[in-house]
């Protein structure tokens, strides 16, 4: 408690201190000081004349020699003794551009310390700053352009390397220094990226290799990792078995004492932002593993002694060796693909309407649980969803599913409407089926010709050459297709609407009598009556609704034309 309560006195101290540097900084008492920058560029490996350390020391020594005065100001998170010093890349830029209504072009700068520097700068608050070179202070366009804005409103750039002039002999002098910096950054990034490629085409591993290995800096090697090695290789054999759920394997593993590999945990922002001198080292550090990294584990195929190349595809490594042999690890990701859930669940309890109910706005499934002897359905729906239905009853479903059978038939009302429609219209349907009928008989006999004609000069169209063997296979086949779709067709057409509205009536007496039967029946019957008419239950807090099966779709909308009864 009393190291806490030193850590908010030390914050409070800084912010105190930082918001009385800002006032005077505000109040323009350092317009006459300049700032020293230092970056240390992330694109390009450690170099003695680009470390913060050398930069610190040529800019200090510059700046003595050409009697400049550096503002004393120290800024947690932003300067020391007015150095500041960045670990950034100067090539990579934020690509989102902004437009205002007055004409404003903005865009983000993506280095914290340059962008507080530039705002400093453009309020006219420091005469200037002092950096080593044009590279160390942008290799991308954008910022250049913000930097000779500056240059051009009078801010005092100063570089320990270079002196640019005021003539078009300097101007000249500073696009080739700002061109070049921009294109080592280029050729550094291609440089980069084709070695990356050739040494994955070599099968050489250049990326960090999965627990079970050691990362030993050498892209050549990627040993065993003694410690977790033969846990995971015997983690593999039991999953080949098909007996362990990736929990169980997990809890497993962790009574072994299976860890993750020591890592740093992510630098804070304030970290991030700290000088060198004030860096804290952070210690790497062991967790205990869990079901995802279990789970990514028994997919990675590098465990086969392979590395995955430039085109996604596996290949063969001649950096680590194989802890898994083909086999086990094609058992593994077999069983992985056939076993969606914990073992322990593979013999379910039989609950009625399981798999029944849904959530209506998420679509996430009601599942059966037993409270005080009675079932219920609980959803897990998704944290967006606004269903507040959480829970219901089976008494819940079997009241919503009989009140809609009993609406399912049709009243007597109805039946006379349809009797006296069809009655009417009856001619004008025949006469539209016939039409059909003699359509589609048109169309098979067209069909049956070209097959014909196919068939017999088979042999003409192919030494001919308006055929080759596979196109002529492929066009037979066609026509079969075509001619088995007229078929289905006349088959359904040649159904007459008096057999259809016959068939629809006598459903419609059948489900008369299920709703009777529903109200006597047990939960086990009516489960089995609800399965044959309806697929699904949709449940929302507002409203209960249903999906019907094919056959029953008609007494859902009722029949508003005759023509509806009737397929055309």
């Amino acid at each position: 408690m009393m190291v806490s309560q030193s850590k908010m006195v030390k914050l409070q101290k800084h912010k105190i201190m930082n918001k009385n540097i800002l006032k005077e900084i505000e109040n323009g008492k350092y317009k006459n000081h300049y700032l020293i920058y230092n970056r240390k560029s992330t694109d390009e490996p450690d170099s003695q004349k680009n470390s913060i350390q050398y930069q610190k020391t040529e800019n200090g020594k510059y700046s003595i020699n050409n009697h400049l005065k550096i503002a004393p100001i120290s800024i947690k998170g932003f300067c020391a003794d007015g150095v500041i010093s960045e670990k950034h890349s100067g090539f990579k830029e934020d690509l989102t551009i902004t437009f205002t209504d007055d004409g404003q072009v903005q865009y983000k700068i993506d280095r914290p310390k340059f962008q507080k520097m530039a705002q400093f700068l453009n309020k006219r608050l420091l005469k200037g700053v002092v950096i080593l070179c044009w590279d160390r202070v942008s290799r991308n366009k954008a910022d250049d352009t913000l930097i000779r804005k500056l240059m051009k409103q009078g801010i005092d750039f100063r570089f320990t390397y270079a002196d640019y002039d005021k003539t078009s002999s300097g101007a000249l002098h500073m696009d080739i220094d700002g061109m070049f910096a921009e294109h080592h950054s280029r050729v550094t990034s291609e440089k980069v990226k084709l070695t990356t490629r050739n040494l994955r085409d070599q099968g050489i591993c250049t990326y960090r290799a999965p627990i079970g290995y050691i990362n030993t800096g050498d892209k050549l090697e990627k040993p065993f990792d003694a410690e977790r090695e033969p846990i995971i290789r015997e983690a593999f054999k039991k999953y080949s078995t098909g007996d362990w759920s990736i929990p169980d394997l997990t809890k497993w593993c962790n009574e072994q004492g299976l860890t993750t590999f020591p890592m740093r945990r992510p630098r804070t922002e304030d970290e991030m932002l700290a000088e060198e001198e004030d860096v804290v080292e952070i210690k790497p550090t062991s967790r205990p593993v869990n079901t995802s990294l279990i789970h990514r584990m028994l997919n990675n195929r590098f465990y086969t002694g392979r590395i995955l190349g430039n085109n996604n595809e596996w290949i063969i490594s001649i950096s680590h060796e194989a802890l898994v042999d083909n086999e086990t690890f094609e058992k593994v990701r077999k069983n992985l693909q056939n076993k969606r859930v914990s073992i322990r669940y593979t013999d379910k309890l039989v609950y009625p309407y399981r798999a029944f109910a849904r959530c209506g706005d998420c679509n996430r499934a009601y599942c059966p649980y037993k409270k005080k002897g009675k079932v219920y359905f609980g959803a897990r729906c998704q944290t967006d969803c606004s269903n507040k239905l959480k829970s219901i009853s089976t008494d819940f479903i079997e009241e919503k599913l009989g009140e809609k059978i009993k609406n399912l038939y049709f009243t007597k009302k109805e039946k006379e409407e349809i009797d006296s429609r069809t009655h009417s219209d009856l001619n004008r349907f025949e006469d539209k089926r016939k039409k059909e009928i003699d359509q589609l008989e048109r169309q098979k006999k067209k069909i049956r010709e070209d097959l014909d004609y196919l068939r017999t000069n088979k042999l003409s169209l192919l030494k001919t050459g308006a055929y080759s063997p596979e196109e002529l296979i492929e066009e037979e086949n066609k026509l079969d297709g075509q001619l088995e779709k007229v078929q289905n067709q006349e088959s359904i057409s040649d159904r007459a609407i008096s057999e259809v509205v016959k068939d629809l009536l006598k459903l419609s007496e059948l489900l008369e009598n299920g709703s009777i039967y529903w109200d006597y029946a047990n939960t086990e019957e009516r489960e089995q009556i609800a399965k044959i008419i309806f697929s699904e239950l949709f449940v929302s807090e507002n409203s209960v609704d249903f999906k019907l099966k094919t056959g029953f779709k008609p007494f859902e909308t009722r029949i508003s034309t005759l023509g509806e009864l009737y397929p055309i």
